[in-house]
């Protein structure tokens, strides 16, 4: 019991997690510039350890380039590129496992150093714990994804890519309310009402949006009815239905595409009604009301920015700027959920 700090209230490891909680946007952010680049099959091993060092001269290159050229994605769409332009992909996806690796020694670190300082109550341990357990598992996760891409595809099944992301977002979303939790203390009084609640749905409609963004995303769906508000002219697209249910939902081009669309109108509505209701409630606090604002405006920009981004046929700077702006928004919305349960 001694071992562990009795306050839980310490300013120093909510910095420390809001730290690590930036480090997974930008972890985010560079795994969107993989898919853009089309960079996240060019390192076709995971070595935890030593892959941690770059190819060193030009045998070593030609050797990585050389397994690069027996997967399809070679074979079938970028037959005959040179080793630079080999080299432009391999340092995209090799950024993307270097900052994974910062992360966790950015976690780790500092982590048994609290502990050692006894800056952790036993509550945040066990809370930190599970955190490291997350981070640990979404390596694992990222390179299954890999994985289905060095075989009968030429890129990654845009149902792994939407389970790594939706983690790194749960991952992200922990953070931020742990650090929140971390500065403030514990709740001791929540408000006798539903916003609790209503802001957790806020959060879980927004997650769920994400989840489908990396559907259109796998499935480069974005290249594909690049007019709004229709679909090539028609109110619903042509092709919507697929192979099935699953088939419909997660790899249809015009049903994943749809779908996003469809839930960003309702996030949009949720969280502008939000918005209006808490700043007309008398009993909510008026950080809580900016907070509310803050969201709403949020997501329009975000909505904005998906318009543009499709109808440009998603650019590398607008695709780059949206995956941000995701990241941003459903920070924002836990955020949000935290601070309406206090008085």
């Amino acid at each position: 019991m001694t071992s562990f700090l009795k306050s839980d209230r310490t300013r120093a490891v909510a910095i420390w997690l809001f730290a690590v909680a930036a480090l997974v946007t930008a972890m985010v952010v560079v795994g969107g510039a993989t898919r853009l680049t089309g960079s996240g099959l060019s390192i076709t091993e995971w070595k935890p350890i030593k892959g941690v060092i770059p190819p060193m001269g030009l045998a070593e290159w030609q050797a990585e380039f050389a397994r690069y050229q027996q997967i399809p994605q070679y074979r079938l769409l970028n037959r005959g590129m040179s080793l630079g332009e080999f080299q432009s992909l391999y340092w995209w996806e090799w950024s993307h496992r270097l900052l994974g690796r910062l992360l966790g020694v950015a976690f780790f670190v500092p982590f048994v150093w609290f502990a050692w300082r006894r800056q952790i109550n036993r509550r945040m341990a066990w809370r930190l714990a599970i955190l490291f357990v997350l981070g640990g598992l979404q390596g694992l996760v990222g390179w299954w994804m890999v994985a289905s891409g060095l075989e009968g595809r030429v890129y990654v099944a845009p149902e792994r890519l939407m389970i790594h992301l939706g983690l790194a977002f749960a991952l992200l979303g922990a953070l931020v309310w742990t650090g929140l939790d971390a500065w403030a203390g514990w709740a001791r009084q929540t408000l006798p009402s539903s916003w609790g609640a209503r802001a957790l749905w806020l959060v879980g409609l927004i997650y769920l949006q994400v989840l489908l963004g990396a559907l259109v995303a796998g499935n480069h769906a974005g290249l594909v009815y690049n007019d709004w508000p229709l679909f090539n002219g028609r109110l619903w697209p042509a092709d919507y239905a697929g192979a099935g249910l699953w088939g419909t939902l997660a790899h249809s081009l015009g049903a994943v595409q749809a779908d996003h669309r469809m839930v960003a109108y309702l996030v949009l509505i949720v969280a502008v009604a939000m918005a209006v209701m808490a700043w007309r409630t008398s009993h909510l606090a008026q950080e809580s009301k900016v907070l509310g604002a803050v969201v709403a405006g949020a997501v329009i920009i975000q909505a904005l920015l998906g318009i543009a981004t499709l109808m440009a046929a998603v650019p590398f700077a607008l695709g780059m700027i949206h995956q941000l702006m995701a990241a941003a928004v459903f920070s924002l919305a836990v955020a949000f959920a935290w601070r309406v349960r206090r008085v």
